[in-house]
């Protein structure tokens, strides 16, 4: 199972392993507060699609396509998460406000589909 929790949320112990997926530290987050266990800023989009989206919704689905490309050539990372998720829990952290549109839910979309 893949969950996904913003990191400023409370952790909680049913998160399972929680992966910070942003390439950038949250603002403001000590690493104690945060309870990352894993930290995977590489899987996280490229610098330059995340200032195109800049969290528009009206972009979504061409960055879902956008990422899902750049994700296609990260495998060794998201072979990574993908066994992490048959291990146990795994819980994707992120930073953004929004809930319904940004990468770690596209991220969990991708390790889904496949």
């Amino acid at each position: 199972m893949i969950g996904l929790k913003r990191v400023y949320e409370q952790p909680a112990e049913a998160d399972g392993l929680r992966v910070l997926v942003e390439r950038l530290w949250p603002r403001g987050l000590t690493k104690e507060r945060a309870a990352v266990d894993l930290w995977l800023k590489d899987i996280a989009p490229s610098a330059e699609l995340r200032r195109w989206f800049g969290h528009d919704p009206a972009k979504w689905e061409e960055f879902c396509r956008r990422y899902w490309a750049e994700l296609r050539l990260k495998s060794d990372l998201v072979n990574l998460l993908r066994a992490k998720s048959r291990e146990g829990v795994v819980t994707l952290v992120y930073a953004a406000r929004d809930q319904e549109h940004n990468a770690a839910l596209a991220l969990r979309m991708f390790l889904e589909s496949r």
